[in-house]
């Protein structure tokens, strides 16, 4: 939620919370309701204008009910649970100028109040929408077993025991365990790790998972509403509330405000009835509680925060509002996600190792032809770096393990260790696995070619900027991650970056994000849905690319055009 104008004391009303909450800007009920407000206070004012009358009167009644609608009934929740807030005043104010006679002046209170809800609940439908973003991560059908029948169900309609029959390019319905079949999963959705994960029977798989090239049967472990994609989408819910409520720069103004201004026009009133003519006094009160009410607070907080969007906007910062500005000005720790925030989430080969009387041309050469038919992130990055590409017959998957072919009309073989024994080339492996990279290795002809070892590429920048946001305050910067530790560390290490928390799941990240903002205001930048939670989190988020994920996007303050980590100090 964005502070451009004075906040109630509690969330927008209940109609703006629903899941159905609409999406376009007119169809919000306070958007309509400040419209129809603002045209009876122009009427009525033009009709005082030219005399006035019983009619201005109607006009202005209606223009106050109409505003008011936005804010009177959750305000007067929040007094009967104790809580006072600006719209307490706001409340109070325009009550006090209908006692004074002030219709008009009335109006205009629960006019520019009403604009306030409307553009908050605008924010709320926003962020709505980037959440139902997730539930396109769950397919529309799923096929499955239940009781030795085959049946294509919705996946709300999966139960417990039920076995997801998931196919080549498939995407997981729910978590669930792997009973039979061996494959490669694009996780990327839910733990930002950029390459895929091999699975087989017995572990473990996430909601929303892509599958590879193999076929997999998954028992059902969590029905699809309590599934880690179901949790993601709860934690981010959970945590915007929270900076709904506790991260207003107008409420945290209004808290020692409105009851001072209230014991104010209350003295005013007792002690001048005790001297002198009650009713002057009482008046006098009702004045003051009008003349008091933040009616400039309301314009000069959205216009200070326009300006500022506006100026960042051009730089190709897109801010959300005035809490977002206030919490990066005060972030003092900062955590990146790694994979395409720090990272380019682009693996390049970055190293290739030939075996006795083999040379590097060869050892490409025959990996690329073996992967030039696969769409696996490390075949991209084989096939640019290989100088040609032979063609390769009779080319088989193993599931979670590698390749095999014919190539130049003799059998090889592509994979990680264990699939192929590495061989005199097990030092280096080992020194490049410790140095954060996957490694494959080839084979021809039943003999060790080399090895092959592909990282995703630090982007150039990251060790300037991380420098930079520690000449400018910053105390601790930690690098949160799915991926595995010792890419983690490598990249980390690379970065500058002191603390480095690897093989972290969404709700492990909120965790950590939770941990360092015991130590102060922290900042979080990501890019994937999978950090949207810990964007929603943080003190301030920063979503890198507004190309990219809607949700991640939605989740954050401020969402950045570009890809360029230059644009965060």
């Amino acid at each position: 939620m964005g502070d451009a104008c004075c906040a109630h004391d509690e969330p927008a009303a209940s109609g703006q919370h629903d899941d159905d909450a609409p999406q376009r800007f007119w169809r919000l009920r306070a958007v309509q309701a400040a419209a129809v407000a603002g045209l009876l206070l122009a009427a009525g004012l033009v009709t005082t204008g030219r005399g006035g009358g019983p009619a201005a009167d109607v006009l202005f009644v209606g223009a106050l009910l109409a505003g008011g609608s936005t804010f009177v009934p959750d305000t007067l929740a929040a007094l009967r649970r104790g809580r006072l807030g600006v719209g307490t005043l706001m409340t109070i104010a325009a009550a006090g100028a209908v006692a004074l006679g002030e219709l008009g002046e009335a109006a205009s209170l629960a006019f520019l109040f009403s604009i306030s809800e409307a553009l908050e609940g605008y924010a709320l439908a926003r962020t709505r929408r980037g959440l139902r973003a997730l539930l396109a991560l769950v397919p529309e059908r799923v096929t499955a077993r239940r009781d030795g029948t085959v049946v294509h169900l919705d996946p709300a309609e999966l139960e417990m025991g039920d076995v997801m029959v998931v196919g080549p390019g498939g995407r997981i319905a729910t978590d669930g365990a792997v009973r039979r079949g061996r494959s490669a999963l694009d996780l990327s959705a839910i733990t930002g790790e950029s390459l895929p994960v091999e699975v087989g029977p017995g572990d473990a798989v996430p909601a929303a998972a892509v599958n590879g090239g193999g076929a997999l049967d998954v028992q059902v472990t969590a029905r699809t509403a309590d599934s880690s994609l179901a949790r993601i989408v709860h934690v981010v819910e959970v945590a915007q509330e929270r900076k709904g409520n506790g991260q207003r720069l107008a409420e945290r103004v209004a808290r020692p405000l409105v009851p001072g201004i209230m014991v104010v026009a209350a003295g005013i009133a007792l002690v001048g009835s005790i001297l002198g003519d009650s009713s002057v006094w009482v008046h006098r009160a009702l004045v003051v509680l009008v003349a008091a009410a933040p009616c400039a607070f309301a314009i000069a907080v959205p216009v200070t925060v326009v300006a500022a969007v506006g100026a960042a906007a051009r730089m190709g910062a897109l801010i959300k509002g005035g809490a977002g500005l206030e919490a990066l000005a005060k972030s003092r720790i900062v955590a990146f996600d790694k994979t395409g925030t720090l990272t380019r989430n682009h693996p390049i080969v970055d190293e290739v190792v030939v075996a006795p009387g083999r040379d590097r041309d060869t050892v490409l050469r025959v990996a690329a032809a073996l992967e030039a038919r696969s769409e696996h992130p490390l075949a991209a990055a084989v096939l640019a770096a290989a100088p040609g590409v032979p063609e390769a017959t009779d080319v088989q998957a193993v599931p979670g393990h590698g390749l095999t072919a014919l190539v130049d009309g003799a059998p090889a073989r592509l994979g990680k260790p264990g699939f192929i024994h590495p061989g005199a080339l097990a030092g280096d492996v080992t020194h490049l696995q410790e140095g954060g990279a996957t490694v494959v290795l080839v084979e021809q002809d039943g003999r060790l070619v080399g090895a092959v070892a592909v990282r995703d590429e630090l982007r150039p920048e990251a060790p300037a900027v991380i420098a930079e946001l520690r000449n400018l305050g910053v105390r601790h910067v930690a690098l949160l991650t799915g991926d595995n530790q010792r890419a983690a560390t490598a990249i980390g290490r690379a970065a500058g970056v002191d603390d480095v928390r690897a093989e972290l799941l969404p709700e492990d990240k909120v965790h950590a994000v939770a941990q360092l903002q015991r130590h102060g205001a922290t900042l979080m930048v990501g890019d994937g849905i999978n950090d949207a939670p810990a964007l929603a989190t943080a003190d301030a988020g920063i979503a890198m690319g507004a190309m990219g994920s809607d949700v991640a996007i939605e989740a954050a303050d401020v969402a950045l055009m570009g890809q360029e980590l230059t644009h965060i100090p």
